[in-house]
């Protein structure tokens, strides 16, 4: 088994999303002991943004990223939400996976996943609350965006989030420990 584990905060420490990664990448690792483990941080190491001369087609070192992400079984994402949607290094490294024939293909039904079998869980922050039936609910594109692309690639994510963290020390503390209590249940 290998397992993937990506961030994509700029915060570093501060970052409430690498916390709540980090926290299921060890689970997954004290669950599979074995696993073969490969970290990538986003904000540290950045993918460059897709042009025309770094598409895999044009840049055949553009493949490492696909390539490393075929060959996990697990991927584990930190995802926070800036201004309403992923972080511009996140949408980079998506950039590099949805590869048509690799990771999806058309055929006369439309589009077909071609990563199935595979499992990523997301760790979402976000300041406020943008839940269905919240004011903000509209403004919501990070999870809505992540559970479509990866559909669109044939997988399920599963998220853990972390909500309301600007709403104050109580609220922050609250979200983050209800997120880590979620945690034990994904690894079993």
């Amino acid at each position: 088994m290998k397992l993937l584990h990506i961030d994509s905060s700029i915060l570093g420490e501060a970052s409430v999303s690498r916390q709540i990664s980090a926290a299921i990448a060890d689970a997954l690792r004290a669950a599979h002991p074995s696993a073969e483990f490969a970290y990538r941080d986003l904000a540290a190491d950045p993918v460059p943004h897709l042009t025309l001369a770094t598409l895999p087609a044009a840049n055949p070192d553009a493949l490492a990223d696909l390539q490393q992400f075929q060959a996990a079984d697990i991927v584990v994402i930190g995802a926070p939400m800036y201004n309403f949607t992923i972080a511009s290094q996140l949408k980079a490294w998506i950039d590099r996976i949805l590869v048509v024939g690799e990771t999806f293909a058309y055929d006369e039904t439309g589009p077909k996943g071609l990563a199935t079998g595979k499992r990523v869980i997301i760790a979402v922050s976000r300041g406020g609350h943008y839940g269905p039936g919240t004011p903000a609910e509209s403004l919501e594109h990070l999870e809505t965006y992540l559970r479509g692309v990866f559909g669109f690639i044939g997988i399920t994510p599963e998220f853990v989030a972390a909500d309301g963290l600007a709403r104050g020390p109580e609220q922050r503390a609250a979200a983050i420990e209800h997120a880590l209590g979620l945690i034990p249940a994904l690894a079993a």
